[in-house]
């Protein structure tokens, strides 16, 4: 049985900064956040040295990390790997992220989700889908060849695994997006991404039901005068969630603070990560490309961006120096803002008493010292 009481440290609950506090840990879940003074003298007391102490960090985009990658080993083993990769950076929860590729390879992702879930608790939270249901214009590293829309039998596969498949990543444009209602009442969170449509066709599918938008800025139609403003413009006119990258390589820093005074509470740190995070790798295959790693930039043999290289620390480090973020606010866009957003809030993203003890441990430099994961310590 767990039970112990993290001490010296300055806790982010994810709505108050808390000093001279302990957070109590019973089993899998927050016991109790109490002055240190009022600890009882029998606990177990570990002491993290004047570190930060917030929810784990819960990434809702993560194509793969530690050299490995899910649409190429679409293996339980895989995302395990990733999940250990991702506790050295301080997450604890995540959505595996499987691109366009072949109505085989969706099924097999489905199967490996299910059999992962059943397995492992609040670390994996269901399947991310993006694609194949996207716009050739905007496909970025997505083949081509593989992007079409949805088959009548696909349609009743996705919306019969609701329960494994947490969000669907569309174009407005695609006439998949004719589905969106039918995915929601299957449980599927619908996303935009990958799109070229102007903002009426944006707007449109946001008011059928489209709830987040992937990668805001990235593979998506932009403001491109004061008479269209494209899928950016609807996304940042209209209250859903949007995921951002925050490497310095997909958004420029100036677009990252309009997004956050747009987007607010709605702003969400996704990393996007393939294989070269958290691994010293030159090259890796995405989907049947060779992606090559330079200077923290993925890229394929045409130059597009092939995902990044950034961890989800090394965001909230980045948005704080260079996006006039607040270190308390950072940490809310990489724990309860994407609890919310897919709807686990009632269980994760933030330190209260009842949830589940996920945690990220971290000094004032950005070092990840240590996680929880269901109440189990692990230490870097």
């Amino acid at each position: 049985m767990n039970h112990y009481a993290l001490t010296n440290c300055v806790i982010y609950t994810g709505e108050k900064v808390l000093y001279q506090h302990a957070l109590v840990v019973k089993d899998d879940k927050i016991e109790s956040i109490l002055l240190e003074e009022n600890l009882p003298q029998t606990l177990e007391k570990i002491d993290l040295n004047g570190a930060n102490l917030s929810a784990g960090f819960i990434d809702l985009q993560l194509n793969g990390c530690g050299g490995v990658m899910f649409n190429e080993e679409i293996t339980v083993r895989t995302l395990e790997i990733m999940q250990e990769t991702n506790l050295r950076s301080g997450t604890t929860s995540y959505l595996p992220t499987f691109i366009t590729s072949p109505d085989e390879g969706m099924k097999q992702a489905v199967s490996v989700m299910r059999e992962y879930l059943a397995k492992h608790k609040n670390q994996a939270l269901g399947l991310h889908l993006e694609g194949p249901y996207l716009s050739v214009e905007k496909k970025g590293v997505h083949r081509p060849e593989y992007i079409r829309e949805i088959s009548p039998e696909m349609l009743d596969f996705l919306c019969e695994n609701g329960d494994v498949i947490t969000k669907l990543t569309l174009a407005a444009e695609n006439p998949t997006a004719n589905y969106i209602k039918r995915f929601n009442d299957a449980g599927i969170i619908v996303s935009i991404g990958h799109s070229n449509a102007t903002y009426a066709q944006a707007k449109q599918r946001i008011a059928e039901g489209i709830s987040f938008a992937t990668h805001l800025h990235n593979a998506m139609s932009p403001v491109s005068s004061g008479r269209e403003g494209g899928v950016v413009g609807a996304v940042l006119d209209s209250n859903i969630y949007a995921g951002i990258i925050c490497d310095g390589l997909h958004v420029e820093w100036g677009n990252v603070r309009i997004a956050k005074k747009a987007k607010g509470d709605k702003l969400i740190i996704v990393t996007d990560a393939v294989a070269a995070a958290g691994a010293d790798i030159e090259s890796f295959i995405f989907v049947g490309k060779k992606v090559t790693v330079k200077d923290g930039k993925c890229y394929d043999e045409f130059g597009a961006l092939g995902g990044a290289a950034v961890t989800m620390i090394e965001s909230i480090r980045n948005v704080v120096q260079f996006a006039d973020i607040s270190l308390n606010e950072a940490i809310r866009m990489s724990t309860l803002y994407p609890a919310k957003a897919i709807n686990v809030e009632d269980k994760l993203g933030s330190l209260e008493v009842g949830k589940i003890a996920n945690l990220a441990i971290f000094d004032n430099q950005f070092n990840v010292k240590g996680t929880a994961v269901n109440g189990v310590l692990h230490w870097n």
